[in-house]
């Protein structure tokens, strides 16, 4: 048993596919399944239920992906002090970030990073929220970028920016003539919220709550690139981060109005786990995303 084996069972249960834990790990399906295999007649026990689709973890198979991830953690933090006393880098930075972060923010800066840095590789993965954190704390990526980032007793927050939220409409709405809004202006409209586990919607809830204002919820998404296309088709309006609407605005596709009372913003920031020791590479890669490592 290697390290290479215990990163590559790790990644077959992260992702519950041996083919993208293969992908992950440049090598064949078969010969993913293979080392899973190999490793499953080392220990004399099935790691692997599967007899369900997706497979599960057995007893056993658990036993080994907690302590593997342990042992992985130890050893990528011993490779990142290694190389941070490097004058070059190499390897690679897992970033995992939810979509609407992602999908506005990464192209641009991954392309920059990668010109200036062309030995190191970001393997970029989108994540729900709460898989953002859990693969944080299981060691499973290097840092998440994320909306509404909360420290706990196991993650580090470094702040990036906050991002101004504004009303959105269709171009033939009533609201669209306006100039700004306040809260109230909102009361009784067909609202496309987000879903009720999120951050950004328990936010825009408890806006509501704390100005007695009423909205209809014609229907919930989990992400802004769904509301966007539901605004557009005219299902209603909602409250949206300004830099995942900019582009929409300026087409003329979609409106955005200043929210003006009360003002809301979105924070965004860079999630760690505690004690993680970062490449210089990393470190390079977290301030072109404007944040600073203490």
């Amino acid at each position: 048993m290697n390290i290479e084996t215990m990163r590559l069972f790790c990644d077959v249960v992260y992702y519950q596919s041996f083919s993208r834990g293969a992908q992950v790990n440049d090598v064949s399906q078969s010969a993913a399944t293979q080392s899973v295999h190999r490793l499953e007649v080392q220990l004399g026990a099935p790691l692997l239920d599967r007899s369900r689709r997706p497979f599960s973890l057995t007893a056993e198979g658990q036993m080994c992906y907690d302590s593997f991830r342990e042992i992985l953690e130890t050893y990528d933090s011993v490779v990142s002090r290694v190389k941070a006393n490097k004058t070059t880098d190499g390897g690679a930075i897992r970033v995992a970030a939810i979509y609407s972060v992602g999908l506005h923010d990464m192209s641009k800066c991954m392309q920059e990073f990668m010109k200036e840095n062309p030995k190191t590789k970001v393997r970029l993965e989108f994540l729900h929220p709460d898989k953002v954190y859990r693969a944080v704390v299981n060691g499973e990526t290097d840092v998440g970028l994320i909306s509404y980032p909360t420290a706990t007793p196991e993650i580090n927050v470094i702040p990036l920016r906050s991002e101004e939220m504004v009303v959105v409409t269709p171009i033939d709405h009533p609201l669209a003539r306006e100039r700004r809004l306040k809260i109230d202006q909102l009361r009784d409209v067909d609202f496309i919220a987000f879903d009720r586990d999120l951050p950004i919607r328990r936010e825009t809830d408890k806006t509501f709550r704390q100005n007695g204002v009423r909205v209809k919820i014609v229907t919930e998404f989990d992400n802004i690139e769904t509301i966007k296309q539901a605004i557009a088709v005219g299902l209603g309006v909602s409250i949206l981060p300004l830099p995942t609407v900019r582009a929409d605005a300026e087409q003329g596709t979609l409106c955005a109005i200043p929210l003006v009372s009360p003002q809301l913003s979105r924070p965004i920031g860079v999630i760690y786990k505690r004690r993680k020791v970062f490449s210089s590479a990393a470190i390079r890669f977290i301030e072109m995303l404007g944040g600073k490592v203490r």
